[in-house]
Parts: structure tokens; C-alpha cells; sequence
């Protein structure tokens, strides 16, 4: 079965193309076939002007338009396609999606933090861990920071906190929203040492891809902190000729660094896996259950 999953960002709109292959014990396997992806930087609209401009909607539906005829050309069967942080906050956030459904027929939900943590908990990568072991789930994007405990295969917590890189950027986060997440990492973190932190994200994938690390192998909190120190002291220019950064990477991935590198230290967490998987791949995994209960699946 060929799926699709769209996820409308602060910073990007991704489409990704997923097929399943069922085998006989149960196990599911799913392939990427496709990941598209569009820097519409939605964030920059919204957390300085409160709404989408109409420039930035006309790509954004022209976007999906593109992303339609990929999904025409791949034969997907079903989709689900969501918005976050920046849409959540946009006062036209709904007419968009109306204007949306509109000219492309595609459906498009406005999530919450909340389900924003749920979807990004359906990858089930702890899963595939230690029983015996705990593991922050960290996913930082730019509108909101998604953060997950898990302790001996059980869910502690799942919190979205409106912290995010552009809207750092932006001078958008207060000092009481600091604290409060710096708080809540420290007080339900405390008692499931030691913890280990996965991380997801374009910021922490481009990290690890220049660290040369090999793959399933963590990243050190110290070697974070050497590249944000590193990054932080490299203009904007000079950062995106040594490193090959686009420019929708070049600026966000220094207040990334410092999110991850924050929760982190609260957790006292000194390494991070970066598996390479994030919102659209819960997204997928969601839509094939919802698939798999109407019959669909064979």
C-alpha cells in the first residue's frame, strides 16, 4: 500500500512517500519512496505579524498543488496531512485550509502541541531500545520543542512547549517560558536516571551528517556545545559557505543547538541518538493503523 504524509511546519512543508509490506508473522515494513521538501518559513509571518501573509499562502497552496501530482505519479492510496506550530498560531490559520481544501482538494488538519507529541510518539523508537533503560525524545522545530519520556518501555510524559527556532529568532520566547521548560525537564526527569536523549529534526540530522559519526552512533552533549560555539561565533555568510548550509538551515540551526544542548543538560542526558525520523513518519504509521481498521490493508 503507498501512503503519503504532509507536514506543514514553521520553517518547511514535507511530503513524504511510504510504502508497507505486510509479511506473514505481522511485521510491517515501511519504505520511503520520496521526501519532499519546501522552506515556506511560515514562522517568519507568524510569530512577527500574527497571521500568514498573502504572499506566503500562495506558495504554500502552490506547494501542495506540486506535492498532489507527486502523490498523483507515486498511486497513493490514502494521506493525512497536518499543520503545526505556525498555523496554530496564525489568526487566518482556518481560511487557509479552507482555501486549501478548495484549490487542491487536499484535506489539511491544524494540530495541537499535544497531538503534535502523540503523532511524533507513534515513530515508537524507544520501543525498539533497552527495556531497561530510559530515553528522552527530544524534536525541535520552529515553532515548538516536542519533548518525550520514556522509562522501561513506558511513556512518562509527552509535553509541547512553544519554544522553537524561529520564533528564537524572533525574540518570541520569554524567560518565564524558559523556565518553565527548564522546570518540567528537571522535575520529571530526575528520577528515571541515567537517560539517554534521541533526537529529530533537520538541525540535529545536519549535525550529525557533518559530525561523520557513523550511523546508530550517539552524539556527546560536549560535541554539541563545540559546534554551537563554533556556529555561533561564524556569520550568517561565512557559516553557510564552510558548512554548505541552505539558508532556511544556516540561521535556525544555532538556537537549535541550544535547545537541544539545554534539555539535555536539565535532563542530565551527555549523549543523543539521532535516527533520522520525525513528524510525517508518525503520520504514516497513524494513517496505516487507521487504514488497517477500515479494511484497507491487504
Amino acid at each position: 500500500m503507498i501512503l503519503a504524509a504532509i507536514d506543514i511546519g514553521s520553517n518547511a512543508a514535507r511530503l513524504l512517500i511510504c510504502e508497507t509490506s505486510v509479511y506473514k508473522d505481522g511485521t510491517v515494513d515501511f519504505t520511503k519512496l520520496s521526501l519532499l521538501r519546501i522552506p515556506l518559513r511560515l514562522g517568519f509571518d507568524v510569530f512577527d505579524k500574527g497571521y500568514v501573509t498573502e504572499e506566503k499562502k500562495k506558495k504554500l497552496i502552490e506547494t501542495l498543488k506540486a506535492y498532489k501530482l507527486m502523490m498523483n505519479i507515486y498511486n497513493v492510496q490514502a494521506l493525512k496531512a497536518c499543520a503545526t506550530s505556525a498555523m496554530r498560531d496564525a489568526t487566518n490559520g482556518k481560511e487557509i485550509l479552507d482555501d486549501i481544501l478548495k484549490e487542491t482538494g487536499l484535506k489539511v488538519d491544524i494540530i495541537t502541541g499535544s497531538e503534535e507529541a502523540n503523532i511524533i510518539y507513534e515513530t515508537h523508537i524507544a520501543e525498539k531500545l533497552s527495556d531497561n533503560k530510559s530515553y528522552l525524545y527530544i524534536d525541535v522545530g520552529g515553532g515548538s520543542t516536542e519533548v518525550t519520556l520514556f522509562s522501561k518501555n513506558h511513556t512518562v510524559f509527552k509535553e509541547s512547549f512553544n519554544i522553537g527556532t524561529i520564533r528564537m529568532l524572533h525574540n518570541k520566547v520569554s524567560d518565564e517560558q524558559w523556565e518553565h521548560m527548564k522546570w518540567y525537564i528537571k522535575t520529571h526527569a530526575r528520577d528515571h536516571q541515567p537517560l539517554e536523549a534521541i533526537g529529530t529534526g533537520g538541525n540535529i540530522n545536519k549535525i550529525f551528517s557533518i559530525s561523520k559519526r557513523k550511523e546508530g552512533k550517539p552524539l556527546s552533549i560536549d560535541l554539541l556545545k563545540d559546534y554551537y560555539k563554533e556556529l555561533s561565533y561564524t556569520p550568517l555568510e561565512e557559516r553557510k559557505h564552510l558548512y554548505q548550509f541552505r539558508d532556511d538551515r544556516a540561521d535556525v540551526i544555532v538556537p537549535a543547538l541550544q535547545l537541544y544542548i539545554s534539555i539535555m543538560r536539565w535532563a542530565l542526558a551527555d549523549e543523543i541518538y539521532v535516527p533520522k525520523i520525525g513528524l510525517a513518519d508518525g503520520l504514516i504509521k497513524i494513517l496505516y493503523s487507521e487504514q488497517l481498521a477500515l479494511g484497507q490493508v491487504k
